[in-house]
C-alpha cells in the first residue's frame, strides 16, 4: 500500500509537504500540490484512517444502537440520521442490542473504546443500569427515549416522539366510534417503553369511564410473531373485545394473520390500529390505521444535536419532543 513516503521519494520533496498537499491545509504551492495529487492517484494511495485518528483521536463515526434490526421502523431513522451526519463526514455504524441489556452495556462498552465519537441508542428499557453507563462516559449520547435521572445531572440527550399520547389518540378514536371492550397489546409492563404505552391505554380507558379488563391486555415482544401469539390468546376471549390497540405496527400485522385464521373479520368484527406508519401498513388488506411517529425527523434531531456536540456548538441545544399523528385508514373503522 502506497504512503505519503512513497509519493514524498517518487516526487523527491518532503513528507509534510505531501501532507500538506494531501490534506489541504498548510502552505503548499499549486503546481507541487497537482503533482502530489496526480502521484498519489498513480500509486493508488488511500489515507491511513486508522494513523491518522490515532493522532487526532477523531474517528468520523457514529454508533446507532437499536433493539431489532429487522424492524423497518429503523430504516426510516438512518435515512434521518445519514442526512444529518453526511454533511459533517461521518460513517454510520449499525450495533443491533436485541433488546438486551447486557448487549446495551457492550455497545456503551464501545464507544468509550473510542471505536466512534458518540452514539445514538435506541432502547426499550432505559434503567440505572445502562444510563449510568451512559453517565460515566466522556462521549456524547443521544437517546430516542425521553429519560431524566433523579439527580438531574444527566451527561445525555435525547430526542422522542409522545408515544403514551399516541396510544392515547388510538383508545380515544375508537372510543369515538362507540366502542367499549378494548384491548391493548403491548411490550412488557416492567421496561420504560412498555410502562409508557399502557399507561396511555389505561389512563384514556379511565377518562372515559371504561373497564380495563386484565385479559384483554396482552404482553408480547415487538414483533409480527409476538402479536400473532398475542391475537391466538385474545381471540380465545369469551367476549371478543370490539378493539384492539397494539404498540406497533409489525404485532398489528401479526394480531391481524391471527384474526385471518380465526375466521374474524377485521373491521367488522374487531376494529385494529398500530403504531410507527409502516409504509407497509398502506399496503396489507384492510389498510392499517397507525400512529405515524415521525421517524426520520427523530434521525435527523438526534443527529443534528450530536453533530452540535461533537463541535461545540452547544449553545441552542435543547431535548424534543415529537408530538405523534394518528393516520385512520380501513382497519379500525366500523362500516
Amino acid at each position: 500500500m502506497a504512503t505519503i513516503y512513497h509519493i514524498a521519494e517518487r516526487l523527491g520533496i518532503s513528507p509534510s509537504t505531501v501532507s500538506r498537499a494531501l490534506s489541504g491545509r498548510g502552505y503548499c504551492k499549486e503546481n507541487t500540490r497537482e503533482q502530489v495529487l496526480r502521484m498519489a492517484k498513480e500509486l493508488n494511495y488511500a489515507p491511513d484512517h486508522a494513523a491518522k485518528m490515532l493522532k487526532t483521536r477523531v474517528t468520523k463515526k457514529i454508533l446507532f444502537a437499536v433493539p431489532d434490526i429487522c424492524n423497518p421502523f429503523y430504516f426510516d431513522m438512518i435515512h434521518g440520521i445519514n442526512s444529518v451526519i453526511e454533511e459533517y463526514g461521518y460513517l454510520l455504524i449499525l450495533l443491533h442490542t436485541k433488546n438486551e441489556l447486557d448487549e446495551e452495556l457492550r455497545a456503551i462498552q464501545t464507544l468509550r473504546e473510542k471505536y466512534a465519537d458518540g452514539m445514538i441508542m435506541v432502547s426499550f428499557d432505559f434503567n440505572d443500569r445502562n444510563i449510568d453507563a451512559i453517565n460515566g462516559l466522556g462521549a456524547p449520547v443521544v437517546l430516542t427515549n425521553r429519560y431524566e435521572s433523579d439527580g438531574g445531572n444527566d451527561r445525555f440527550h435525547y430526542v422522542y416522539v409522545d408515544t403514551y399520547l399516541g396510544i392515547r389518540q388510538i383508545v380515544r378514536h375508537f372510543i369515538g366510534q362507540g366502542m367499549e371492550r378494548i384491548a391493548y397489546v403491548g411490550g412488557s409492563l416492567q421496561e420504560q417503553t412498555g410502562g409508557e404505552r399502557f399507561r396511555g391505554y389505561s389512563d384514556a380507558m379511565e377518562e372515559a369511564g371504561l373497564r380495563v379488563h386484565p385479559e384483554y391486555v396482552q404482553e408480547a415482544d415487538y414483533t409480527e410473531r409476538g402479536g400473532y401469539l398475542a391475537g391466538q390468546r385474545l381471540l380465545q376471549s369469551a367476549l371478543l373485545p370490539q378493539a384492539v390497540a397494539l404498540a406497533n405496527d409489525l404485532m398489528a400485522f401479526g394480531f391481524m394473520k391471527a384474526c385471518e385464521e380465526r375466521g374474524v373479520i377485521v373491521p367488522d368484527d374487531i376494529a385494529v390500529a398500530g403504531m410507527d406508519n409502516l409504509d407497509i401498513g398502506a399496503r396489507v388488506h384492510p389498510k392499517l390505521t397507525s400512529v405515524d411517529l415521525q421517524v426520520k425527523e427523530i434521525g435527523r434531531h438526534a443527529a443534528r444535536i450530536l453533530m452540535q456536540l461533537l463541535h461545540d456548538e452547544q449553545s441552542d441545544i435543547r431535548n424534543v419532543r415529537l408530538v405523534p399523528q394518528l393516520i385512520v385508514r380501513e382497519s379500525s373503522m366500523r362500516k
